[in-house]
């Protein structure tokens, strides 16, 4: 099968690279690289920028925090960079790291630079390129969980990886923060989500487990190997990884994964082909995931709901970003629907028995 390109474009107005200033640092802390690369910016993104820089032997992404009013301890180019090559002896879908920069008069913001993972990134549809029948999409999505798993079972204390993240009371760190986020992020036109961070405070998990969490997996996270896709070659996109409690990295993974009987809006907001047939539905991840970990899960209300309101609380950050005029990404104009749509969604799941 041949290659199939990911959504890379021309760089965005206002989003440019500055190569005068770029290329020295670049040159001085990777000193084999020495010519011009061709730069394109991704598409898929909706957080961090990044960049694809091609040279003529060399072939790097660079992510960088975009720009504006950011939330305490979000877009962290260091320590997304220091996490990843801690955790990449002990998780080979790591990608190679290979130079962050903490002086922000390079380019406006602390950006890092890492291997690129020549492969297949879905998004939203299949790429054309593709024709999968609905045996091989269904080994795809069981592998795709499989590396959830098997990230969650790396042994963070044992392999000294405790500095990922504050461990201990994260559930509670978690939910008091995206109520909070929410709230400084919230604009005239989206709920005020009182009812919904109210459940969650007082439906807290009374005993949580803590693990090397991703807290964004997503199938446009993973790189497949193009002549076997159900071979995962990397796992992108560490922004938010932490040591955390395994289920609310499900949950918020979750809050992504949209099936076919879901709305129509639903769907038109997703980001990854979770819809089409041979995938599995939010019901079987649980189950699968359940059977796979030895874990109990009568009501995985609260885990739906964190996820959902945690997604509402990002694309909200990112909408208020747009409408201060931070970012000049037209993508991010109707965000707000969505904010909408997932606080009213979380107040559905709420009412619901079990999930």
């Amino acid at each position: 099968m041949s290659k199939v390109k990911d959504l890379e474009k021309e760089q965005r107005s206002g989003e440019e690279l500055d190569l005068q200033k770029l290329l020295p640092w670049i040159k001085k802390n990777i000193p084999t690289i020495n010519d011009q690369p061709t730069v394109t910016q991704f598409s898929g993104g909706a957080s961090n920028w990044t960049y694809r820089l091609k040279f003529e032997q060399d072939d790097i992404i660079l992510r960088r925090a975009p720009l504006g009013k950011k939330a305490a301890g979000a877009h962290d180019m260091p320590r997304e960079f220091h996490l990843q090559k801690k955790l990449k002896p002990h998780y080979q879908y790591v990608p190679e790291m290979l130079a962050v920069c903490e002086d922000e008069s390079v380019l406006g913001s602390t950006f890092y630079l890492m291997e690129r993972l020549e492969g297949i990134i879905l998004r939203k549809n299949l790429p054309k390129e593709v024709n999968w029948d609905e045996a091989t999409v269904q080994k795809i999505c069981y592998s795709f969980w499989d590396k959830m798993i098997e990230l969650h079972q790396v042994d963070y204390k044992k392999e000294g990886l405790e500095g990922l993240g504050k461990g201990e009371g994260y559930i509670e760190r978690q939910i008091l923060g995206w109520n909070k986020r929410y709230a400084n992020a919230k604009t005239w036109n989206v709920p005020s989500g009182k009812k919904v961070m109210k459940w969650l405070e007082e439906n807290m998990p009374k005993e949580e487990k803590l693990c090397v969490i991703h807290n964004d997996f997503r199938l446009d996270n993973v790189v497949l190997d193009p002549s076997d896709p159900s071979n995962v070659l990397g796992v992108l996109d560490w922004e938010l990884a932490a040591i955390g409690d395994p289920l609310m990295d499900l949950g918020n993974s979750l809050a992504y994964w949209i099936e076919d009987n879901d709305t129509s809006f639903a769907k038109s907001m997703r980001r990854q082909p979770s819809n089409i047939p041979g995938m599995l539905t939010r019901e079987e991840i649980i189950t699968y995931y359940c059977q796979k970990t030895g874990r109990e899960v009568d009501d995985f209300r609260f885990y739906r709901v964190y996820g959902l309101f945690r997604l509402a609380g990002i694309v909200q950050q990112i909408y208020y970003r747009y409408s201060k005029g931070y970012t000049k990404n037209k993508a991010f104009k109707n965000f707000w629907i969505a904010s909408w749509y997932l606080i009213k969604t979380c107040e559905n799941v709420i009412k619901q028995k079990n999930v």
